[in-house]
This record gives C-alpha cells, structure tokens and sequence, in this order.
C-alpha cells in the first residue's frame, strides 16, 4: 500500500508516517500545494496514492480546496470510484463546515486530533483497506 501523509505539524507528520509504515510506504509533505505534487507525480508515474491523510489547515492551500483539486483531476482523467485515491482529513478543528464540505466533495473519513491509533485502525478496516 501507498500512502501519503499531509501535515504541517511536524510532529503529527512524523507520528502518522510511522504508525502508518507497518501497511506499507509512507511519503510526507507539510502543505496542501506539495500535496498536490506529490499526488500529481505518483498518477502521472502510475504509481498512484491509495490513501491520504489530509490535514484541513495547511499553509499554502488548505486540505478542504486540496481534495477538491484531487477529485477534480480524477473526475477529469475518468478515475472510476474504487480506484479513486481514498482521502481521510485529520484536523484539529471542531467546526464541522469544513468537514460538512470535505465529504459532500468525496472524503472517505474524518479523523479529530490528538491522532488515536486505535481510530485509524477502524476507519481503515471500514475502508477495507486492512483486515
């Protein structure tokens, strides 16, 4: 499996690339337009992403306009629904527009901050992305 960890807080960045290594390669940026990068090299590489931790705050462009864009390219390139990258924003934040428009805009989960390994472990296995 490949996943992608987009975290401006450094700390989080590193606590989620190492819990989420043991399923597999782990790269990280800090801001949604690296996010944006990193997602555009891996499609045009055929080395595509399958899951992504998207920060909602992130400088730069934010997690909410950074999925947009993702689900704008794949809508473009006609990326059929189960091989569309799946997209779990973290955020710190308990207002819930942001995460109202994230999944109205395709997120597959919501994960609240302080991070719980015990959280990403459910919601990966409701993804059916681990057994």
């Amino acid at each position: 499996m490949k996943l992608l960890v987009a975290e401006d807080d450094t700390a989080s960045n590193l606590f989620l690339a190492q819990f989420l290594s043991q399923y597999g390669e782990v790269d990280r940026v800090v801001d949604g337009l690296e996010t944006l990068e990193a997602y555009s090299l891996a499609m045009q590489e055929n080395k595509p992403y399958d899951i992504i931790f998207l920060d909602i705050m992130m400088p730069k462009l934010d997690g909410v306009k950074a999925l947009k864009a993702i689900r704008d390219y794949e809508a473009k390139k006609k990326v059929k629904g189960n091989q569309r990258v799946k997209v779990i924003l973290t955020t710190a934040l308990d207002e819930t527009d942001y995460t109202k428009r994230a999944f109205d805009i395709g997120c597959e989960g919501c994960l609240g901050k302080p991070i719980d390994t015990q959280a990403i472990n459910k919601l990966l296995l409701q993804l059916g992305v681990i057994q």
